[in-house]
């Protein structure tokens, strides 16, 4: 097939690098044009992130050279490209005026951002679990005004790890999720370079996170319902999220009560058994397992682990009796590969094989 032309919106930025890295010899996209603020825009890329690469592999060669533009100059951006991505550190109004903006120069938006992940006709996809979110494109095609152009989003890294867990036990009755996570300071856009602070530390408040972890949950489990995604009911789920010194990788600690308590062997049968449909469509960043479960009691763990399945895959471990709820496990998941760009990579290969991204 012809590649497609995509664009990085944020191209500067932690996750605008990994998309540099995981896009590199993409066998079915091909970034012509990166973009950034006007501070970066036309510098050549390896100048603009100068002491800021964040990465232990040398800038892409294809990358290096290529001139940044401003992003805010939508028009001549969204020329270059079939569709873009984005990820961007804007305020939160400013973020889905641009998105919407390039939807509406017919250009498809798969968004890092949280922006319009509340909005109920644009899909927030984790490609194994909610495919078929992605129905209510034609209704915000509609809102939006465009033939083409529509955003979709991917959810908060904090819920990558234990939704893909808790997903294949939903029949089990869900009813409660008490659910700690200790998340990797790259999550921040950081490394212990430019955060010595978090060296031998622990952060217990991440702005947002909280209510991210609550509430997105309920929009994977939600239903597409006259063209529009009506949000689960249930399960309730309390959250805390808190910032730990590790470079990459989220761990979080679940516990889960059930209305139709499952064994432990259904449970960990479910886990490994698990398919999904990026896997039927034969996506090429899809795991080939999406879930692995540890009999080790001492693992997964985030140095270990986290690359698993190039860092597409969640791990799952400590599956036990909780004396509160019915069970507890741990779970992890690599934050800036599966919870960030990596997760919007997949999502813009999914809506590719779907016909929503196409030629121009």
């Amino acid at each position: 097939m012809e590649k497609l032309r995509a664009g990085i919106i944020g191209a500067t930025g932690m996750v605008g690098q990994r998309f540099i890295l995981l896009l590199t010899d993409h066998p079915w996209f091909e970034v012509v044009a990166l973009g950034a603020s006007a501070s970066s825009a036309g510098k050549p890329y390896r100048e603009a992130v100068a002491g800021r690469w964040a990465f232990e592999a040398d800038i892409p060669a294809w990358a290096a050279d290529l001139t940044v533009q401003d992003a805010s100059d939508a028009e001549a951006f969204a020329s270059q490209v079939d569709f873009v991505f984005c990820a961007v550190n804007m305020k939160k109004d400013e973020t889905r005026a641009l998105e919407e903006r390039y939807a509406r120069l017919e250009t498809p938006v798969v968004s890092n951002n949280s922006a319009c992940r509340g909005l109920d006709d644009v899909p927030m996809i984790i490609p194994e679990l909610n495919a078929g979110h992605a129905a209510v494109i034609p209704t915000q095609r509609r809102r939006l005004g465009t033939s083409r152009g529509f955003i979709a989003v991917k959810p908060n890294c904090s819920i990558q790890s234990y939704v893909p867990a808790l997903t294949p036990l939903m029949d089990f009755g869900v009813e409660k999720i008490s659910v700690c996570t200790y998340q990797a300071i790259s999550g921040a856009g950081k490394t212990f370079k430019t955060w010595p602070e978090m060296v031998d530390n622990v952060i217990p408040y991440i702005g947002g996170e909280d209510e991210k972890s609550e509430n997105e949950p309920l929009k994977i489990w939600g239903k597409v319902e006259d063209g529009r995604i009506v949000n689960a009911a249930k399960p309730v789920i309390s959250a805390q999220c808190l910032r730990v010194a590790c470079s990459d990788g989220h761990m979080a600690a679940v516990s889960v009560g059930f209305s139709r308590k499952p064994s432990m062997d259904e449970m960990i049968s479910r886990w490994r058994s698990f398919e999904a449909e990026a896997q039927r469509l034969g996506l090429p960043s899809a795991p080939k397992s999406f879930l692995q479960y540890f009999e080790d009691p001492a693992r997964p763990q985030t140095r270990l682990d986290r690359d698993f399945e190039r860092g597409f895959g969640v791990s799952i471990g400590r599956l036990r009796e909780d004396a509160l709820l019915d069970y507890k496990f741990v779970c992890l998941s690599h934050n800036t590969i599966r919870g960030a760009a990596g997760g919007a990579v997949l999502t813009a290969e999914l809506l590719t094989k779907l016909g929503y991204i196409t030629r121009k």
